[in-house]
C-alpha cells in the first residue's frame, strides 16, 4: 500500500471512530452480566482510597492506560498532545496508536521525543502491528517505534479480523509467534501484545506468556469494532457485506478477561475494549486487570483541549473510587477481593 493510501485509511478510521453508531461491535463486552454486592457499611474515608499501582517497573496515580487509538491521522498530533498533557497531569499511562505510517513515510504527526517531552513521568508505550513485526525489517521497526518516542515498552497489536477483512490488508501471518519472540528477545524495552476488539483467548495468551512478553492486553468485543469500521469504508456492496458479518466476531472483554487469569495467574493484564465508566473499571480490576484501558470513549474530547481529557478521566476516575468505597475496599488489591454477583444474562 503507498503512503497516500495509508494516510487515507488512518483518517477514514478516525473520522469513522469519532462516530461510535459506526464502529461499535454487535457484540457486548459482559461487564453486565456482573454486579458488585453492595457494602454499606464501607468503614473508610472516600478521599483516603488509595488507586495508586506499578506496572512494568513504574508507578501511576491509577490503573488506567489511554489506549492506542490515533494511528498517524492528519490530527493525530494535536490529538496525541492532548491525551500525553493529560496522562502527565493524572498520573496514567499513555499508549500511542499504530505507528506504521509515520516509519513508512516519514510523516510523524506528532509522534516524535516531543511526546515524552511533553510527558516526562509517564509510562508510555510505542505501538506495531505485528504484521509489520514479521517482515524482514519488522525488528528495525520495532526499535525505531520506541526511539521515536523515547517509549517505555512496545505494544505489538494482533488484528487478524481487520487484516482480513479490509482492502489491501496483510493476510499472510505465518511467523508472526516467531517475530513476537524474537521481539522480547532483543528489544531493550518490555514488549506488550494486545487483540484491537476481538479478545484475547486463554490459550493465545498463554503462548504469548510462554515467550516471554510481559504483559497481555485482553482488548475484547463490545467496544470500537474493526470490522464494522472498515464496513463503513468499504467500496463495495461486496466487501461491506464480508466485513459486516463478522461486527460482532470476537471474545467479550469480560470473558476474555476471566479466561486470562485464570489460565495466568501472575502475568499482567490490561482490561481494554468496550470501557464505559469507572464501575466497568472496577469490574475489570476485580475479574483480574491490572490496568484498564479506555480509547474511542475520550477521542471526542482529545480533539478538543488537554482539559477536556482530563476532566473526561477525573470523572471516570472519582466513579472507580465510589465503587471502591461502596464495596469496602481501601485500595486495589482489596477491591479484587470484593464480591461479585453474576447477573442472570438477558
Amino acid at each position: 500500500m503507498n503512503p497516500v493510501e495509508l494516510l487515507n485509511r488512518k483518517n477514514d478510521h478516525l473520522e469513522i471512530v469519532l462516530d461510535p453508531a459506526r464502529a461499535l461491535s454487535n457484540g457486548r463486552t459482559g461487564f453486565d452480566r456482573w454486579r458488585f454486592v453492595h457494602c454499606a457499611l464501607p468503614e473508610l474515608a472516600l478521599d483516603s482510597i488509595d488507586l495508586g499501582i506499578g506496572f512494568l517497573g513504574r508507578r501511576l496515580a491509577a490503573p488506567l492506560l489511554i489506549s492506542s487509538m490515533t494511528g498517524g491521522a492528519q490530527r493525530a498530533g494535536e490529538i496525541n498532545l492532548h491525551l500525553a498533557e493529560a496522562a502527565q497531569a493524572l498520573g496514567l499511562a499513555m499508549a500511542v496508536g499504530s505507528q506504521r505510517v509515520a516509519l513508512e513515510t516519514g510523516v510523524d504527526h506528532g509522534l516524535t521525543r516531543d511526546l515524552r517531552r511533553q510527558a516526562p513521568d509517564v509510562l508510555l508505550l510505542a505501538n506495531l502491528g505485528a504484521a509489520q513485526l514479521r517482515t524482514a525489517n519488522g525488528l528495525d521497526m520495532a526499535r525505531r517505534a520506541v526511539d521515536m518516542i523515547d517509549a517505555d515498552a512496545l505494544i505489538v497489536h494482533l488484528n487478524p479480523l481487520q487484516e482480513a477483512v479490509q482492502p489491501g490488508g496483510d493476510w499472510d501471518w505465518r511467523g508472526v509467534l516467531a517475530a513476537i519472540t524474537e521481539a522480547v528477545r532483543r528489544l531493550d524495552v518490555p514488549v506488550v501484545v494486545k487483540e484491537v476488539g476481538c479478545g484475547l483467548s486463554p490459550e493465545v495468551g498463554q503462548r504469548l506468556a510462554q515467550v516471554g512478553v510481559a504483559a497481555l492486553d485482553v482488548a475484547g468485543l463490545g467496544g470500537t469494532h474493526w470490522a464494522a469500521v472498515e464496513a463503513e469504508r468499504a467500496a463495495t456492496l461486496a466487501q461491506r457485506r464480508i466485513a459486516e458479518a463478522f461486527s460482532a466476531w470476537g471474545i467479550p472483554t469480560a470473558e476474555a478477561l476471566r479466561g486470562l487469569r485464570e489460565r495466568l495467574p501472575d502475568t499482567p493484564l490490561i482490561a481494554s475494549g468496550g470501557i464505559r465508566d469507572g464501575i466497568d473499571m472496577a469490574k475489570a480490576v476485580a475479574l483480574g486487570a491490572d490496568l484498564v484501558g479506555q480509547a474511542a470513549a475520550v477521542l471526542a474530547s482529545a480533539t478538543l483541549s488537554s482539559e477536556a481529557v482530563i476532566e473526561h478521566f477525573q470523572v471516570m476516575l472519582q466513579q472507580l473510587r465510589i465503587a471502591c468505597f461502596c464495596t469496602g475496599s481501601a485500595n486495589l488489591r482489596q477491591l479484587r477481593q470484593a464480591r461479585l454477583a453474576q447477573v442472570a444474562a438477558t
